[in-house]
């Protein structure tokens, strides 16, 4: 056997070396990295001059029309189910797209208001509603849902019993969402700070899309009050799905049939249109608008129809135009929804940023995750400030805006004209709108979330595991609430791979011939194993949940579980003296003996240790125990193929004994060979 010496490479400096490194790389100051600084955290100024007008104007304007056009009325819709009256959804909108276009890295993804995100507001808001007293008390004011937004919150305590009186339900409701979208904001810059953006990789495709699937259920259900006309509570918290079906059951007896005639003819009219659209989006240049053109007929047919009059139709009220004056977020609400904020700012930034770099690989250029937490951060904290609740990315309108020629952010603004011209000219006109249209609408562009139901089967093919972390986190989500939902998600995804290292593939090789190679016996026909020697691989880190596993595993395969042996030796010597003491006959004793020295079989054990990846002092210390047992026994214990990191730990733990470190080989057949 020729053993392979190996130099190891000098070691790394210390790490406080490093650390001061870094203090001087981040703490010098010179111009150059000043403008270096200031271009990274403001995109918009490396790409606005090198902007080609030629050949990007058109695209962008394009898009961001239709954009802007599809957004208005979803925007009206989102709001409903965030608790918020209509132009704060439109306030919302405006305000993420330009905010975004700043500091935003993705050409594409589209920023604004997203159904998951305000389903978990408008928990939060109805919540704190109650807890205020607003669903128990009339409201003191009938006026318009804009009224107390004008008073200043900085007011003397004598006149705080007055702002009390001026804020009804809608400004309260306003207030808490802002709030909440300030802190979810602070959250996801801190996380950009901190660059604790593996946050995110917690968050599996298979998580998000369940989370997404059941959150629309939720969705789903709190709208269907609005589809039947009916004005029952919104249930909140564990369990508030079948709770909101039992309270729709119990007052169906109510049902407004005006609505339910509405939506139906509006679902009749949306869905197949929806369809053509997504059927023949390649020959189309730009996808039917049908949920303005929706909003606009079911407006004036209420209108002159006088549909609230006659029939008691809900309708979205009086959308005042223009902006209202800034206000900052109630700070004496932040403990109260801190907690809330924080899986809106992870769901958030993960959507946001899992967009950003699936279409920055599509269309072949890089984006920056820190700079994505900021930027989405920033569409949240400053629009706060402006009466606006929590935004994130949007798979479906960034579908609309790639297919529509966007080729840079650019489109976020031409948006951002169409959504300012709805607010200082249009709004007031969607006074009659019927709430029901609204639901209708937010209903059918659940589609997409509720479709992930036909890929379960090829899900099911692909991964097993994949699929009931798919299921778990879905009902979770679903049947239990949102935030909890998440959290079961991702501890259970995180006991899936637990699990799969507690258990792994434990298999013996063989040796394929005429090569070096060895393969599993289990998996592979025609392989030869050597006289004498057992080849074992354990195929996960070896660490203190798995080292019982190890153990009985390999004691299994080899079929020699060295402790038994031992003990079964220890027993026949016994015997064998108490049948020396009684009788000294020569053949018994040499039966006894024949006993005890019965043949194993083999004589090596090789352990592959390729996908052993690290050791933990119960792993080293586990090793240790199967060397010295099996040594017991005169079978010899060999590992082969130890990562470098394997190879410290053994060190270090003192696995070897003085002169058998060379017991250690760089692969399978050199360790075969060796034996």
């Amino acid at each position: 056997h020729n053993r392979m010496f190996l130099e190891p490479q000098e070691k790394k400096r210390s790490m406080k070396a490093l650390v001061v490194k870094q203090a001087k790389k981040t703490c010098s100051c010179t111009p150059a990295k000043v403008k270096e600084y200031i271009f990274s955290f403001f995109p918009v100024l490396q790409w606005l001059p090198k902007y080609k007008l030629r050949e990007y104007l058109l695209g962008d304007i394009m898009s961001g029309v239709i954009v802007g056009v599809l957004l208005v009325p979803q925007s009206i819709a989102y709001s409903l189910l965030a608790g918020q009256e209509p132009i704060y959804g439109l306030y919302t909108s405006f305000f993420a797209s330009i905010i975004y276009f700043i500091f935003g890295t993705s050409r594409h993804i589209s920023v604004g208001i997203f159904g998951v995100i305000c389903l978990m507001v408008g928990q939060v808001v109805d919540r704190e509603i109650q807890r205020a007293g607003y669903d128990l008390e009339p409201a003191v004011l009938s006026g318009l849902p804009d009224t107390a937004a004008y008073v200043n919150t900085t007011i003397s305590p004598v006149n705080q019993t007055l702002q009390k009186l001026l804020c009804d339900k809608s400004c309260y409701a306003i207030t808490v969402g802002a709030t909440m979208t300030f802190i979810a904001g602070v959250y996801q810059v801190a996380m950009g700070f901190f660059q604790v953006g593996f946050v995110s990789v917690y968050l599996s495709d298979s998580l998000l899309s369940g989370f997404v699937t059941g959150a629309s259920f939720t969705i789903l259900t709190s709208q269907a009050k609005y589809l039947l006309g009916l004005d029952i509570p919104r249930s909140s918290g564990i369990g508030s799905l079948i709770a909101t079906w039992i309270n729709i059951f119990r007052n169906i007896h109510k049902t407004n049939i005006c609505d339910v005639i509405t939506s139906l003819l509006c679902f009749l009219l949306l869905i197949p249109t929806k369809e053509l659209n997504e059927h023949f989006k390649s020959k189309l240049k730009a996808p039917i608008p049908v949920e303005l053109v929706v909003i606009v007929v079911a407006t004036v047919a209420s209108h002159f129809g006088k549909l609230k009059e006659t029939y008691g139709s809900s309708v979205a009220g009086h959308i005042p135009t223009g902006f209202l004056p800034p206000r900052p977020p109630d700070w004496n609400l932040i403990p109260n929804v801190a907690l809330d904020a924080i899986p809106i700012a992870i769901i958030g930034f993960a959507i946001t940023v899992s967009l950003s770099e699936m279409f920055a690989k599509k269309h072949g250029y890089s984006v920056r995750a820190n700079q994505e937490m900021y930027a989405i951060g920033f569409c949240n904290i400053i629009p706060s400030f402006f009466h606006c609740f929590t935004t994130s990315a949007a798979l479906a309108k960034t579908l609309v805006k790639e297919s529509t020629g966007c080729r840079t952010q650019m489109s976020g603004m031409v948006t951002s004209l169409v959504i300012l011209l709805v607010l200082l000219v249009i709004a007031p006109l969607f006074y009659s709108l019927q709430k029901c249209v609204l639901a209708v609408i937010t209903i059918v562009n659940l589609r997409g979330a509720l479709r992930k139901f036909k890929d379960l089967p090829k899900m099911w093919h692909l991964s097993r595991v994949d699929t009931v972390i798919w299921l778990v986190t879905m009902a979770a989500s679903a049947l239990i609430s949102t935030e909890i939902g998440l959290l079961v998600g991702v501890c259970f995804s995180m006991l899936c791979v637990i699990f799969r290292t507690q258990r792994p593939e434990a298999p013996l090789l063989g040796w394929v011939a005429e090569s070096e190679t060895y393969e599993s016996l289990s998996a592979y026909k025609n392989l030869q194993t050597k006289p004498g020697i057992v080849v074992f691989r354990f195929e996960a880190p070896l660490y203190y949940i798995n080292k019982e596993c190890f153990k009985s595993t390999l004691y299994k395969q080899t079929g020699v579980n060295p402790v038994w042996v031992k003990a079964a030796k220890k027993k026949a010597a016994k015997r064998m003296l108490r049948e020396k003491e009684v009788d000294s006959d020569g053949n018994q004793t040499s039966i006894s003996m024949d006993f005890v020295s019965e043949p194993l079989g083999f004589h090596t054990i090789v352990i592959d240790c390729c996908a052993v990846q690290f050791l933990d002092t119960a792993g080293i210390r586990t090793l240790k125990e199967v060397c010295k047992d099996y040594r017991e026994i005169n079978v010899q214990v060999l590992l082969a193929q130890c990562n470098p990191s394997v190879r410290s730990s053994l060190i270090r733990g003192e696995f070897f004994r003085e002169g058998e470190d060379h017991l250690l080989f760089h692969s399978v057949h050199q360790a075969v060979d060796f034996a």
